[in-house]
């Protein structure tokens, strides 16, 4: 199975990077993982649409290629960071290649709530109209406090989130069999 991760943080030490990256090498025996970057995506502009700028073209390809998405959000303000909502711009117009692929979401913050806010209003976002992806429920991950909880090299030490990422993991891929 093959999955695309898309970061709602283009910092470059993003914790939710590291959380995209910790994913990527633990489960490599469940399914492959690309983590795409948002970095080079230009701003959506609807007079440009038709005729995408590269960058976006590959983005959607990758996308439309994948058997589905990880959203891994931070949280700005109390939502979805803007590079994530520009991505999902590009995503949701023209061929609209989003619709009905199925997504799983997590995110992880320095603040002890993880990221719940920004979770729940990108669910919102997710079963819109240009987008209409069914969304993996009752399995969210909330990663508070993450700056104690991976070690210099990236790996996530705290043994709980360990565990509960195994078990979402698994519920996700159990959720993806029935759901193809």
């Amino acid at each position: 199975m093959k999955v695309v991760a898309i970061v709602g943080s283009i910092r470059k030490e993003s914790y939710n990077m590291q959380l995209a990256t910790y994913i990527q090498k633990r489960y490599t025996e469940k399914f492959e993982l690309e983590v795409l970057s948002l970095r080079d995506l230009p701003m959506y502009d609807q007079d440009v649409e038709n005729e995408a700028p590269q960058a976006v073209l590959d983005f959607k390809a990758k996308v439309k290629a994948a058997d589905a998405v990880l959203w891994v959000t931070p949280e700005y303000n109390g939502t979805v960071p803007g590079v994530m909502v520009n991505a999902i711009d590009w995503l949701s117009r023209v061929d609209k290649v989003m619709i009905g692929k199925p997504s799983f979401i997590m995110g992880a913050s320095m603040g002890n709530l993880g990221t719940v806010k920004a979770q729940l209003h990108l669910r919102d976002i997710l079963f819109s109209p240009g987008i209409s992806s069914p969304v993996l429920g009752g399995n969210e991950v909330y990663v508070g406090a993450v700056h104690t909880k991976f070690d210099a090299e990236g790996n996530l030490t705290d043994e709980g989130t360990v565990k509960f990422l195994d078990q979402v993991i698994e519920n996700f891929l159990n959720w993806m069999q029935k759901y193809a």
